[in-house]
């Protein structure tokens, strides 16, 4: 079994979070339905956010919100019921005034292998009118400085995964 301290991380720094799959986690195939790694996904993209510093009443504060304008998901192996996996996010970009890019991979702990990577294009809105909106101070102050930019190089036998 592989520690999480030393998956093979796209990014260095990931916050991350044990999943595990519950019976109402899967389909009919008998594999984690794909919906659920998107629903983990906003789980730790919030949590990641609030570790930061930023949560949901901040927000409504602030009449601010990143939200998605874009999401991609590339699913790379099914999961099964009850099999332990670790979700990493890392704010990946921003232009500092309007956008931030989010990153997610989800590793399946037994192999370490990737089991998904998704994308998210972030937009600052205003909430009361859902009109984009620069970034206030509190967003930049924030989130700039947990941008990371520089993924891990890759070695030939990731880069298959």
């Amino acid at each position: 079994m592989a520690e999480t301290n030393l998956l093979n991380w796209d990014y260095p720094h990931p916050f991350i979070l044990p999943c595990v799959p519950g019976i109402q986690d899967i389909d009919g195939l008998n594999h984690t339905n794909n919906a659920v790694y998107v629903q983990w996904c906003e789980m730790i993209g919030w949590a990641h956010s609030e570790s930061l510093g930023l949560s949901l009443v901040n927000y409504h504060q602030l009449d601010r919100a990143m939200a998605i304008r874009r999401g991609e998901y590339d699913y790379l192996l099914p999961t099964q019921i009850s099999e332990p996996l670790t979700l990493a996010t890392w704010l990946t970009g921003s232009d500092g005034k309007l956008t931030m890019e989010r990153r997610f991979q989800l590793i399946r702990n037994s192999d370490g292998l990737t089991v998904l990577r998704g994308h998210w294009d972030l937009v600052c809105i205003e909430i009361g009118s859902g009109r984009p909106r620069r970034m206030p101070r509190e967003f930049s102050e924030i989130y700039l400085p947990a941008v990371v930019t520089q993924p891990i190089e890759v070695t030939q036998s990731q880069h298959s995964q």
